[in-house]
């Protein structure tokens, strides 16, 4: 279905089982101190995934002269859908996720996190119509939404419930989430530039001054190299400080998330065509899900 393709439907799918996790796989088992309940817990996601799905469709509309070069056959806007009804999904999704928001906000008690989310949805706009073409500054933006939806369930249902008694296990768990934020934010932000190597040729028709229109690809991979052995070393940390002691969960992170991310690694020096960083990107997608995925574990390692 042309609108699903247009909404990256498994991008939002991966937000809705990540949030669940932290909350039913992460929060409960632990008996922390919590806010919303399932309806406001269901709204909170609700409002998450439209957000970002009017960033999808926001970014597809103002790349379709480079997207008519880089992936033709992959155009949807002005074929499937047209840049009319395409705009008033991203209206109407704007709509829905910051007016959830104020509802939440005002729920909670902290009337200015609706700033949460209108922050966002703006960033979104002015990323996809102007920094998009800047070098790294749209890589980033990008990467640090998407490490924001692991924190705003602990913003929205830890945050409000802390009480001096709760305070050093509610900071404890929202320390481990942020943790997975930095996670996802250097993840995503790998396969933010590894993107920018497959597009470089459109980018470059565009005019968008991204790191490899500017340094070129073989520099760009030694950016793209070093910047890597940070999650790397995360993941390390992890393995040693927390799982070492339950064996399924480190055959997990050894086998699902830091295996791959070695696979990239001894992949990447040799990476020059459009179909290799393809590939390259999948594989960071892949580390990127399994990664948050296994926030899911810690009931099987710590209880």
């Amino acid at each position: 279905m042309p609108f699903l393709k247009l909404i990256r439907f498994p991008n939002l799918l991966m937000i809705i089982i990540t949030q669940v996790l932290v909350k039913y796989f992460f929060f409960e088992p632990f008996g922390i101190d919590t806010t919303l309940g399932h309806l406001d817990f269901a709204l909170l996601v609700t409002s998450m995934i439209s957000l970002a799905a009017a960033g999808n469709i926001i970014n597809d509309l103002h790349d379709i002269p480079t997207d008519k070069i880089n992936k033709p056959e992959k155009l949807i806007i002005g074929t499937k859908i047209s840049e009319k009804a395409a705009w008033n999904w991203f209206i109407a999704l704007n709509i829905i996720g910051v007016g959830i928001g104020f509802y939440l906000s005002n729920l909670v008690g902290k009337p200015s996190f609706v700033a949460l989310f209108i922050i966002p949805s703006a960033f979104l706009y002015f990323y996809a119509t102007q920094i998009k073409g800047t070098v790294l500054v749209g890589n980033l933006v990008v990467s640090i939404m998407v490490g924001m939806i692991i924190v705003m369930v602990g913003i929205f249902d830890l945050v409000p419930a802390i009480t001096p008694q709760n305070l050093p296990t509610q900071k404890v768990i929202f320390l481990i989430l942020v943790d997975y934020a930095i996670f996802a934010f250097l993840v995503n932000f790998l396969r933010e530039i590894v993107k920018d190597q497959e597009d470089i040729r459109g980018d470059y028709n565009a005019g968008y001054k991204t790191l490899p229109v500017l340094l070129g690809r073989e520099r760009t991979n030694f950016v793209i190299f070093g910047i890597a052995l940070l999650p790397l070393l995360g993941i390390l940390y992890y393995i040693y400080t927390y799982l070492y002691e339950s064996k399924p969960a480190m055959f997990y992170a050894l086998f699902l998330v830091m295996g791959p991310l070695l696979y990239f690694l001894v992949k990447l020096p040799g990476a020059e065509t459009i179909k290799d960083y393809h590939h390259l990107s999948v594989v960071l997608k892949f580390i990127l899900a399994t990664g948050l995925l296994s926030i899911g574990l810690y009931k099987f390692v710590l209880l």
